[in-house]
């Protein structure tokens, strides 16, 4: 089997990560206007752009989608994401997920007042993903998406064979989120996501790939969830 490369891209307010296999995924494309950046990281590695074949976007948060239109424009790649955030790709949407205890109230009311100045172009969504698993072998990389909502309805994360996980921000890992591996201080419903952590352990998750901080050993998320009442 084909060696697994995994490329992590600081695209402004979040992680992206860049496998390879026999294909070529990206998962999510951060803040606006990243195409430059994008285009430095993948000629660093190096990687040909148009080998992208799929663009994931593991929810629809500003976030993680706003660079979307430019890097498909780019690469030529699919862009897919679940069913119910697929308006908030194609509208260029911004909702704001509901913070969580002190921090994330606090957090989520700075966010609102900084959103009005976040502009982003919609795109299409090419690949509109169900609540289910999806198969990742037409496009040339040995795993799945796996549907874990929580943080949002629509959040989606992509499990590799080997074990690797990359779970956009059903899970965050540092500064300015929160401080070490824990549950993100944004979140649509605790029960359901630590429901989607479990299912992530218990589908052969090793290793942690979230979209805010650094990866972690997925046995920190039994710590996690357990801490998390």
């Amino acid at each position: 089997m084909t060696e697994t490369q995994i490329h992590r891209l600081s695209m402004g307010a979040c992680s992206c990560y860049l496998i390879k296999e026999e294909g070529t995924v990206l998962v999510d494309t951060g803040s606006p206007n990243q195409g430059q950046k994008f285009l430095e990281e993948l000629q660093r590695i190096p990687i040909d752009p148009r080998d992208v074949s799929l663009i994931l976007l593991t929810h629809g948060h500003w976030d993680h989608i706003a660079s979307a239109s430019e890097l498909r424009t780019l690469t030529g790649a699919r862009v897919a994401i679940n069913h119910h955030e697929k308006d908030w790709v194609e509208q260029a949407l911004k909702p704001s997920p509901p913070g969580k205890g002190l921090w994330g109230k606090l957090f989520g009311a700075i966010m609102k007042m900084y959103l009005p100045m976040i502009d982003f172009p919609g795109t299409p969504v090419d690949i509109v993903l169900e609540d289910k698993e999806f198969n990742l072998e037409p496009f040339g990389i040995h795993g799945k998406v796996l549907y874990t909502p929580g943080h949002s309805l629509g959040s989606m994360s992509l499990l590799l064979d080997t074990g690797e996980a990359f779970v956009g921000d059903s899970v965050m890992n540092g500064l300015p989120m929160r401080i070490g591996a824990g549950m993100p201080p944004f979140a649509e419903d605790t029960g359901l996501l630590k429901e989607s952590l479990r299912l992530l352990l218990g589908s052969g998750a090793k290793w942690i790939y979230p979209g805010h901080g650094r990866p972690f050993p997925a046995k920190k998320l039994e710590k996690i969830i357990t801490k998390s009442k």
